[in-house]
C-alpha cells in the first residue's frame, strides 16, 4: 500500500520454527505524497508537504476495509496460512459495518503454547490469536494504546506477557505510561 505507514512497517514480525509460519501485522493506509519547493537554503530542492492520508468524509480510511490485518504466511509453502483484520472501529460495527481493521503500530510475538499476542491497534486492545486458525481467543482493553511488541517470560514456573501502553504518537489517542502484564493459563 503506498503511504508513510502502508503495509508492513518497523513493528516487526514473529516466527515460529515450529511450522514454519511467520506472523505480521501490515496496514492498508494511504497517502497523498505532493513535493514543493523547499526554502532556497534548504539542503535538497524540494520537500514533501506532510502525512497526509487518503481519508472519506468522516474521517476514515477512503479505501475499502481492512485497514489493518494480521496474517500468518507459510513459509515453506510460499502462501497464506490466513489473513484477518486487526482492530476495530466500534462505532462502525455498532453501526453493522464488519470489522474493518485499524491502522496498527507494534509487533506480534508467537508462544509454543499455540497463541499470537499483539497489541497496537488504535482501538487501544490486546489480543490473543490462535496461530494455527486467526481466530481471537482474548482481548483486553489497555489504559492507552499498546504500540510496542509485548514480550513473554517466566518467573518461578509461571509464564508471563507484558505490553507497553503509552498511546499518543501517529495513532493519535490519548497518552498513557503504564506497564500491563498478564499471566498465562498452566492448561
Amino acid at each position: 500500500m503506498p503511504g508513510y505507514h502502508g503495509g508492513a512497517n518497523w513493528s516487526g514480525a514473529s516466527f515460529d520454527p515450529q511450522t514454519g509460519i511467520l506472523y505480521v501485522n501490515s496496514n492498508n493506509v494511504p497517502n497523498v505524497i505532493t513535493l514543493e519547493k523547499a526554502n532556497p537554503d534548504a539542503k535538497y530542492q524540494y520537500r514533501h508537504k506532510g502525512y497526509i492520508q487518503i481519508k472519506d468524509q468522516e474521517g476514515y480510511p477512503a479505501i475499502k476495509p481492512p485497514w489493518g490485518v494480521l496474517t500468518a504466511i507459510d513459509l515453506t509453502q510460499g502462501k497464506l496460512a490466513w489473513q484477518v483484520p486487526l482492530g476495530e472501529y466500534e462505532e462502525l460495527t455498532a453501526r453493522g459495518i464488519p470489522q474493518t481493521g485499524t491502522e496498527t503500530f507494534g509487533g506480534t510475538i508467537v508462544t509454543a503454547g499455540g497463541l499470537v499476542f499483539i497489541a497496537g491497534t488504535k482501538d487501544e486492545k490486546f489480543r490473543a490469536f490462535d496461530k494455527a486458525t486467526g481466530e481471537v481467543l482474548w482481548e483486553h482493553k489497555l489504559p492507552a494504546g499498546g504500540y510496542a511488541t509485548p514480550a513473554t517470560y517466566s518467573v518461578n514456573g509461571k509464564q508471563y506477557v507484558v505490553i507497553a501502553a503509552g498511546g499518543a504518537g501517529k495513532l493519535g489517542t490519548k497518552a498513557g505510561d503504564s506497564f500491563v502484564v498478564f499471566s498465562l493459563s498452566d492448561e
